[in-house]
């Protein structure tokens, strides 16, 4: 695309590249007794860079205390929440509005994704969304793939015979998907968990790794060499069983329905108990209490707690919370995690509506959706814009792209420059790119990460207990962001109810 013709193009930058305030706790005072409270305005991150540059933050006495707060307002930390109605509890969230990795968005009056993009019947959340009344609508369609020009539906069905490469390349595709299903998950799973996914790809075809080298980044946030073999090959396995029934299901804007659905539940119930734009900088467990401090409103703020639940990434969660085991902070440490931008095309017209997800390997991003798949063919719907949903993983050297609005930008001009080469079809202008950044959102499924390091991070502290689905694996989901607080929340209330905290809790 050239120069002249971005210029024409409106693009809006949105979402925060930090997702957190990783705050040093030896920068935090501790007497109580003073009660100056640091003026800041409404920027998301400059309290981190004041602590950065060696701030000192007294925490004030405790003006509230509560049975539960629950740090975080995800999907993980909504869900915690959701099941706490009955509780005095208190849920706290860093940017000005609830959701996380699964926040919808909308344009014009149409819906699309920022972040998580569909569930299975198979699974708790898609039994979870039902409970809090919404009707998962089915999205009946294997991914296909679009490769040399062409659109190839079902890749990994009947599009395997119409890849358009050489003979030689689609026998490799086919050996490969036989030798996969011939693995035995149930048995060989907890093994090949430690074990590349690179080391399952050396004898195919370049083309082979390349498209899995595009599906994993995007899903997991890791390429072959950085992946855990049993994510891909259980990836492999389901595609296969998708591409004779997709069991996938979603709704206009993706996952964010779940989470802009349990925050209109939950608002009347807490009122002022809810608060956005408030960012945690110190979690301190004492014996009888746990104390929560957090800038709100330019003031710092400490309020007390039986329990709390912390529904953050874990590289904030061993930085703001006081106590932390060496070795569970060791684990939260080595957790890796993918920068991801998520880049909206919006078209005034049909560009593109072949298929839901879309993959496209060797290009800027991965795949895209169609934003509005599940209600196209619904009766009286007339599609007033076409958003095409890119997305856009990011090696961990390129997170610096997302740190100002014209690194991007230009990253969305990439995508852009690149989704129209695809086929001559969408060699199209849209009217606007929306761009949605987040710096650290998609933890990386690495060798060793589910059965080595995820059972430590989650051990519950006595009164402190792990949610998000950084906590709970083997992939990043909505599903496991959900199972993850429905632990934590057992683990709490047994907690209030006079259980201690143990090792055999926080692995159950």
């Amino acid at each position: 695309m050239s120069a002249n013709r971005r210029d024409f193009i409106k693009f809006v930058v949105a979402g925060a590249v930090t997702a957190g305030c990783p705050v040093d706790l030896s920068l935090v005072a501790q007497g109580a007794e003073a009660h100056t409270a640091a003026t800041v305005d409404g920027e998301d991150n400059r309290i981190c860079h004041e602590v950065r540059d060696g701030k000192a933050f007294t925490r004030p006495p405790v003006s509230a205390k509560h049975d539960v707060v629950v740090v975080g307002g995800g999907v993980s930390g909504l869900t915690a929440a959701y099941q706490l109605q009955h509780r005095n509890a208190l849920l706290l969230e860093k940017e000005p509005h609830w959701g996380g990795n699964a926040y919808v968005m909308e344009y014009d009056g149409s819906a699309y994704a920022t972040g998580a993009a569909f569930l299975e019947a198979k699974s708790d959340a898609f039994h979870f969304a039902k409970q809090i009344g919404l009707e998962p609508l089915p999205v009946n369609c294997p991914d296909g793939s679009i490769i040399n020009g062409r659109f190839i539906a079902d890749t990994w069905g009947d599009g395997l015979s119409k890849l358009p490469y050489t003979p030689f390349a689609r026998d490799s595709f086919k050996r490969f998907r036989k030798d996969m299903m011939a693995i035995d998950l149930e048995k060989r799973g907890a093994e090949l968990f430690t074990v590349p996914f690179s080391s399952f790809l050396m004898d195919y075809t370049a083309e082979v790794k390349l498209w899995w080298d595009t599906f994993g980044p995007s899903n997991w946030g890791a390429t072959s060499e950085d992946t855990a073999a049993t994510m891909g090959i259980g990836a492999l396995q389901d595609a296969v069983v998708s591409s004779r029934s997709d069991d996938r299901y979603t709704w206009p804007g993706g996952l964010g329905a779940i989470t802009k659905k349990l925050a209109e539940i939950l608002q009347p119930v807490y009122g002022e108990r809810m608060q956005t734009g408030a960012t945690i900088v110190a979690v301190v467990p004492g014996k009888d209490e746990v104390q929560v401090t957090c800038m709100l409103g330019g003031e710092l703020k400490t309020v007390s707690a039986k329990t709390v639940i912390m529904a953050t990434p874990k590289f904030i969660t061993r930085r703001i919370v006081e106590g932390i085991p060496e070795k569970q902070s060791a684990a939260m440490k080595a957790i890796r995690y993918a920068p991801y931008c998520v880049v909206n095309l919006i078209f005034d017209k049909p560009v593109f509506n072949k298929g839901y997800d879309n993959w496209c390997p060797g290009n800027t991003f991965t795949d895209f959706i169609v934003a509005d798949w599940v209600i196209r063919k619904k009766s009286g719907y007339k599609q007033k814009h076409n958003i095409l949903s890119c997305y856009t993983p990011l090696r961990e050297a390129q997170r610096s792209l997302l740190l100002t609005d014209d690194g991007a930008k230009g990253l969305a001009a990439d995508v852009l420059r690149d989704f129209q080469k695809l086929t001559p079809e969408t060699n199209v202008d849209p009217v606007e790119v929306h761009i949605y950044r987040r710096g650290h959102p998609m933890y990386m499924s690495t060798p060793g990460l589910y059965t080595q390091v995820q059972p430590l991070v989650r051990q519950p502290m006595d009164r402190v207990f792990f949610a998000n689905t950084d906590s709970e694996g083997p992939e990043s989901t909505t599903n496991e962001a959900i199972n993850a607080a429905r632990r934590a929340v057992r683990q709490a209330e047994a907690r209030m109810a006079g259980a201690p905290a143990g090792e055999k809790t926080a692995l159950g």
